[in-house]
């Protein structure tokens, strides 16, 4: 198995809690796992993506290369399409369809996502609606990730695990507002199946 993700949005949104929790759950199941991340400023609102690699075979690099990534997964749709380049002919992106609308010179929201909705491969879920409708509005990186957990070849319950070991230290409360927020991103790709 390989995996090659790249995880995008902004300062605040969770970006590497996705990517810890993923790293956790397949160093679980046996993978290698190389991760690089770049933060921008130190501020809510400013870049950040990482690179999270996940292989049966040994991993040299913790970069992808242009046009190799398996899965984008991203929490800003403008932020998606910094990213698109890196995307495989193969690959899937998971991307939420909810602006940072505080963001300056931000564009047209519909042409952003009619841009993400051309794509081949394209899970295009509002995650702020999904989280926020139940109260879990800080948990919205949780809805993506359970909506790209179909893509991942991790096994559900090694993925909640993970959820679970990364939050507990903040309180019962906490953990079962991702697990949450994580089965409702679930819920909405087999709903989606189903049609």
């Amino acid at each position: 198995m390989r995996k090659d993700i790249i995880l995008s949005g902004v300062g605040g949104q969770g970006i590497l809690s996705i990517a810890i929790i993923l790293a956790e759950a397949a160093m679980h199941e046996g993978f290698n796992v190389k991760q690089a991340e770049v933060h921008g400023m130190s501020v809510r609102g400013s870049e950040v993506h990482s690179n999270l690699r996940i292989s049966s075979l040994p991993i040299f690099s913790d970069l992808i290369s242009k046009g190799t990534a398996d899965l984008i997964l991203s929490l800003e749709p403008l932020e998606m399409l910094r990213y698109l380049p890196y995307i495989s002919k193969e690959g899937w992106v998971v991307a939420n369809s909810a602006p940072i609308k505080d963001l300056i010179h931000y564009p047209d929201i519909e042409e952003v996502l009619e841009d993400l909705a051309a794509l081949p491969h394209i899970i295009l879920v509002d995650a702020d609606r999904i989280a926020g409708e139940q109260g879990l509005i800080l948990a919205s990186n949780m809805v993506i990730l359970g909506a790209a957990a179909t893509l991942l070849e991790l096994e559900d319950e090694t993925l909640r695990q993970a959820i679970r070991n990364h939050f507990e230290n903040k309180g019962e409360d906490i953990v079962e507002m991702n697990l949450e927020a994580y089965r409702l991103g679930r819920e909405v790709i087999v709903n989606q199946s189903a049609l």
